[in-house]
């Protein structure tokens, strides 16, 4: 299958085609194109534009279609259309998109919509899904499944699974309830088909399966998914009944959303934004984190004014000032970086401690190596021993402290509930920088009999 690639080319064609209304023509181009790439077109058209084009496209394709789209273009197309075309692009999505679509509507629009969609038990579905928390396994979840009785026969089953599969896109699993329907466990497609027409589902089934209840967090259930390789997992509620499903194409994007959040924070913005995002508000995002570097750097400068007597008398020491404070934030970033990911992965075990030490031994042996080297080459440039060793021991000092505080802030964090991303980024940086200039001068200080 070749990539499909959106040029200016067929950006031309495609407006020309909606400003001469040219219905048939757009139709017969889209028709082979697939609904993500049709949504990669329309997130580059104008409002009204991508509005046209969703109202003469078949639901069929523009509710998947209306599903990939940026949020501020959806909104955008959802505004401008009415409550019974948006219940008709609702009817054709399972009930997880439904239920996320439906959400991002206006409080007074969401009951004209519902009220609007002819397959009742579809809405109600959806208005079940909407209580439920965004960032839960509630929220996440789609009520499209197979499910079936411990009591039926094979035969039976088969049956009943024909009529359920016809509202399922796609069938991962088979789940086995009681008459209250309690999740009890799977069904095997090997064990249905090699069993006889007659043969009660109970005596074949699987009792053992993963499953995680309504209230979970998402980041959790994409832990669960990732480490067990499932392709779904069902969902149920306070009393053990089977009420949805989570499939992998939903926690891919869940992993990818957090993924994007904590490059973001590790970048120093705090708030979710994309490119396309107004001045002002990329502004409001990025503004803090710059502030708190500007304070930093204020510090930093009020630390060596401290030393300004030792500095006019060694001016060496000012020359290596940005080699110390880049050294201190990076081992920092580096150290909260690989305990961030360990986190996040759920790998990083034992007490705090055992890990503070660990990273500590790491960057104590990092720090004399660089030391050793940085030493030989500031006694063959300036041929002061004393200095030399002074910057050297400085940096085995630093890279040792920068090490202890990128390794304990992201735990302390995560202890504390705290999002760990945040260690990676300006904090990290800003705080290495301000304690590993202190450590150097006073060092030096010391070494240098001052």
């Amino acid at each position: 299958m070749t990539p499909f690639k959106l040029t200016d080319e067929i950006l031309e064609t495609i407006t020309g085609h909606i400003a001469q209304s040219n219905n048939k023509a757009l139709e017969g181009l889209l028709a082979d194109i697939h609904f993500a790439d049709v949504a990669e077109i329309i997130n580059e058209l104008s409002t009204e534009e991508a509005t046209y084009l969703i109202k003469l496209l078949d639901s069929e394709k523009t509710s998947d279609i209306l599903t990939e789209l940026d949020e501020d273009m959806r909104e955008g197309i959802l505004g401008k259309l009415s409550a019974k075309e948006i219940a008709e692009e609702l009817s054709e999505l399972d009930t997880d998109d439904a239920a996320d679509i439906v959400g991002e509507l206006p409080t007074e629009m969401i009951g004209q919509v519902i009220s609007a969609m002819e397959d009742r038990e579809h809405a109600k579905d959806i208005v079940d899904l909407l209580r439920y928390d965004e960032d839960t396994a509630g929220g996440l979840m789609a009520k499209e499944l197979v499910k079936v009785k411990e009591s039926w026969t094979v035969l039976s089953c088969v049956k009943e699974m024909r009529a359920q599969a016809e509202n399922v896109t796609r069938v991962h699993s088979i789940y086995v309830v009681d008459k209250e329907d309690k999740l009890l466990g799977r069904l095997s497609l090997k064990d249905l088909l090699t069993a006889g027409p007659k043969q009660p589902l109970r005596e074949i089934y699987i009792p053992k399966v993963d499953a995680v209840s309504v209230n979970e967090s998402t980041e959790e259930v994409a832990k669960i998914m990732s480490k067990y390789d499932l392709e779904a997992i069902p969902v149920v509620d306070e009393l053990g009944r089977l009420v949805g499903r989570i499939t992998i194409d939903d926690i891919v994007d869940v992993i990818k959303e957090e993924a994007e959040k904590d490059y973001q924070l590790a970048a120093g913005i705090s708030t979710d934004v994309e490119a396309d995002d107004s001045i002002w508000d990329l502004t409001k995002a990025r503004i803090p984190w710059l502030f708190l570097g500007l304070i930093g750097g204020v510090g930093a400068a009020a630390i060596m004014g401290g030393f300004e007597t030792l500095i006019q008398e060694h001016a060496i020491l000012f020359f290596f000032t940005p080699l110390i404070a880049a050294m201190a934030g990076n081992v920092g970033v580096q150290s909260s970086a690989i305990v961030v990911q360990g986190i996040a992965n759920d790998d990083v075990k034992g007490s705090i401690g055992q890990r503070v030490l660990k990273e500590m031994l790491l960057a104590l042996l990092n720090g004399v190596i660089l030391a050793v080297i940085l030493l030989l080459f500031t006694w063959a440039w300036k041929g002061d021993l004393n200095t030399a060793i002074a910057i050297a021991i400085s940096l085995v000092t630093v890279t040792v402290a920068a090490g202890v505080i990128g390794t304990f802030t992201p735990l302390f964090l995560h202890k504390r509930g705290i999002d760990p991303a945040i260690a990676t980024g300006p904090f990290i940086t800003t705080s290495n920088d301000i304690f590993g200039i202190l450590i150097y001068f006073s060092i030096a200080k010391v070494i240098l009999g001052f």
